[in-house]
Formats: C-alpha cells, structure tokens, sequence
C-alpha cells in the first residue's frame, strides 16, 4: 500500500448481522509509515438490490435502491505517521428485504471507506459487507397452521384398449416451516386400473422469480425423496419427512425486482400425475396456543420408518402418534409405500436428525453443542442450499456458518422441472383451503 500500512472497517461488537430499524456503527482504522495529504475521509453505507437476465452477470439489467448515505469524517488536512481511528454511525431504515443471493440477482448491503488524495496522487478505499435479517413470522400469514393439501384424479389408458383411473392425494401438515423444522407430509394413492404405477416422488422445490423484463424463474429441487409404486388394484398410503434445511425466507419484503416461493410437488411418473402443495419458509415458527389448535397429524406406520429397496432411511423418522380415522376412503384396506430413497442423507447410511435450533436466525442465537459444525477451511458466511443468504451468531464470538454438510440435494434444472412455474402461496392458499373444508 505505500505509504498505507493498514486501511480496515470494523463493525462494533464485530456484529455482522442486522435488523430494520437498527444502527450500524464502527470504526475506520487508517495506520500511516509516513505523512499522507487527503482531500477528505469519507464513509459510505449503501443497500441496494440487482438483478440480471444473465447468469452471474454483475452488469445489472434493473436495479433499486433501499438506501445511500455518506459522511465526512475528515476535511482536508494530513495524516502524520501512525494509527489514526474515525468513528461512523448510520441508521438503516425500516424498510428494507433481507440479505440475498442468487445467481441472476443479490440484495447487498455495504459499508465503504474512502480516502480522496490530491490530484495525480492514489485514492485508497476499503469495503466490509453487512447483512440484513428482516424477520418474517409466520404466525402472521392467514391459515399457516392449517394443512396443505392437493388432490387430483387421473384416467388414462393402457394396452391400447384398457382405461383406468388414479387418485393421487397429498397433504402436509402446516403451510409453514422454519428451517430445522420438519416436513410432515402424507400421500394417498388409489390405483383402480390393472396397471403397477411408476415410483411416486416428493420433492420441496424453491422458485426465484426475478423481474426483468422477461422475468426469469429459476427451479430448483431442495430436497426429494422417492417411495415405491403400487400395484394394480391397490390402495396405498406414504408417510415420510422433509427437513428444512437452511434456505432464504419466502417472498422478499421491501424488494420488489425478487420474489421466492417454496412448494412440495409429489409426482407420479406412469401414468403421469402432479400435485402441487404452496408452502411458506420464516423465520418465526407457527406458535400454537389455546386459540389456536394443533392441526392433526398422520399416523405413525412401520413401513414409513422401513428401509426400502435401496436401504436408505428418511432423514427424521416419525414420532409415536395416534392414528388418524378416515383417511382410507370406504373402508379399503390400504397398504404401506415402502421409501427407496432420500437425499437427506449422512454419507454413512444414518438418518440425519436436527432440531430447529441447529440453524441460528436471529442475533445471539448459537449452534448447539452437539451440532456437527463444518471444517475450519468452510468459506465463513454460510452458503445455504439453493439460492442463499448467511445465517450467524453475533456478538462477541466470531460469525459461523449454518449450513449442513450432511444435506444433499439432488440434479436441479432452472427450466425444465416442473414445466411450468408453480402458482404463489396466495393464489393458492383460498382454493387449497376450500378444497380441504370440503373434504372433511
């Protein structure tokens, strides 16, 4: 650096995540070897979002800003040899989406020092990112604690001649989820034909929608997991689990180029049949009280904890729970889908168990004792399946990463699954509700 020794912003508390509403301060450190003439010493503290048609273009197509404030913290003069400390203080507006990532567009916040030389002389500048975390609690969505659920009947034909008809019914057992938090989810399929079905899959996809002028959705497969068919003439019954693993929050409030959607999609793949269940992911879990009653949850069958062909476990096997009346339309005994595979997986073959508290989403929150925490060569921000934002601790102990070595996800496609863009958590959520009423 010459005549610059040290240049380096640093955030008071070493705090590295913030909330709406909140104040960033710190100081700017500036060591000479010898004198240095500025014009000025400015600090700069910026929020802005950038989107892109193109892949980790960092050439944005649109771009908006939450937020652009400067001070002066010196006005001409020299910097003898030495240390030299310059406070900052800047307020963040209330206002203001969460930190995100993905690869056609971020959300980024930054503070940046800046020291303006004579003419013909070398400017310095030095840069430190911050994060926002605005919280989203999921006690305030409409219906979150009731269960999602989707059902389609199907009639197809095989052997030229032969016609059948296929019911496939889906439901989890709320429409919201934290990270850490389990994905109960419940699968009906009555196949009245003469014909073995293809393998019944379960995916939670996330869709980033960001809006250029042709907006770009952007597919990507979190988690999946797949059971075996079921025979003709069959009535047959899937109990399995999802856990959420760390994953930016659903929309972005205070953004208005990004939007994110979450959804589970259990397919079959002969004869061909999707349903569709609209899901939100926060930051603040469902809070169940007095008023507000614990929706029913599936019963604990065998074969929903059984190996399957492939000897694979689900990742969190189900809790003891009492059985559920009804769920076997006219009284037809029903069999139990045997699961083949689940990408949430320990590379060793044990199933991967994690309470919510293994992923810290607010400040002060910190891994648990007993949580496996990634080697010490782990890049320090976190970067979390599919599209990304950190998640810290904070305070006086240096920021670790959540993200869970243990979580693999499948091949994803941006385009081709599912073939088209599945419908928002709103324009879903009256219909899926309606559905659901009419068929207790």
């Amino acid at each position: 650096m010459g005549k610059l020794q040290e240049f380096d912003i640093t955030f008071t508390s070493n705090k590295v995540v913030y909330g709406p509403g909140e104040s960033i301060s710190g100081t700017v450190k500036i060591r000479t070897g010898t004198p240095l003439q500025y014009k000025a010493i400015k600090v700069n503290c910026q929020g802005s979002c950038g989107i892109s048609n193109k892949m980790n273009d960092t050439s944005w197509t649109l771009e908006e800003q939450y937020f652009n404030s400067t001070l002066s913290v010196a006005d001409k003069g020299t910097l003898m040899a030495g240390e030299h400390v310059f406070p900052f203080h800047f307020p963040i507006p209330v206002a203001v989406p969460t930190s995100f990532e993905g690869p056609f567009g971020k959300v980024v916040y930054r503070v940046r020092a800046t020291i303006d030389t004579p003419l013909f002389s070398k400017d310095y500048k030095a840069q430190k990112p911050f994060y926002l975390l605005n919280l989203l609690n999921l006690n305030e969505v409409p219906h979150i604690e009731h269960q999602s659920y989707a059902v389609i009947t199907k009639k197809f034909s095989y052997l030229l001649v032969k016609t059948g008809t296929l019911m496939l019914k889906a439901r989890s057992d709320l429409r919201g989820y934290i990270p850490g938090q389990v994905i109960k989810l419940s699968t009906e399929i009555h196949n009245k034909s003469g014909k073995d079905t293809g393998c019944v899959l379960a995916s939670l996809i996330q869709k980033v929608t960001y809006k250029t002028k042709r907006p770009v959705f952007d597919l990507r497969t979190i988690a999946e997991v797949e059971g075996a068919g079921v025979k003709a003439g069959k009535h047959a019954e899937w109990r399995e689990q999802i856990i959420v693993p760390p994953l930016p929050q659903s929309a972005l409030a205070g953004c208005s180029l990004v939007d994110i959607d979450y959804f589970i999609q259990v397919s079959l793949k002969s004869p061909d049949a999707v349903v569709t269940l609209p899901i939100y992911i926060g930051n603040i879990a469902v809070n169940f009280t007095p008023s507000r009653p614990m929706p029913p949850t599936s019963p604990n069958r065998g074969a929903a904890m059984a190996t399957g062909a492939a000897g694979v476990t689900p990742s969190a096997p189900p809790a003891e729970e009492e059985p559920e009346e009804g769920l076997c339309a006219g009284g037809i005994a029903s069999e139990e889908i045997p699961t083949k595979s689940h990408s949430q997986q320990d590379q060793s073959g044990q199933p991967v168990t994690m309470s919510p508290s293994a992923f810290s989403h607010a400040p002060g929150a910190a891994l648990p004792p007993d949580h496996r925490r990634p080697n010490a060569s782990a890049p320090l921000f976190c970067v979390s399946t599919g599209a990304t934002i950190p998640f810290f601790t904070d305070g006086n102990v240096t920021p670790v990463p959540t993200s869970c070595s243990l979580i693999l996800p499948p091949e994803y496609s941006s385009w081709d699954y599912p073939h088209e863009p599945p419908p928002s958590y709103e324009e879903s959520c009256s219909s899926a509700n309606s559905t659901f009423t009419s068929s207790q």
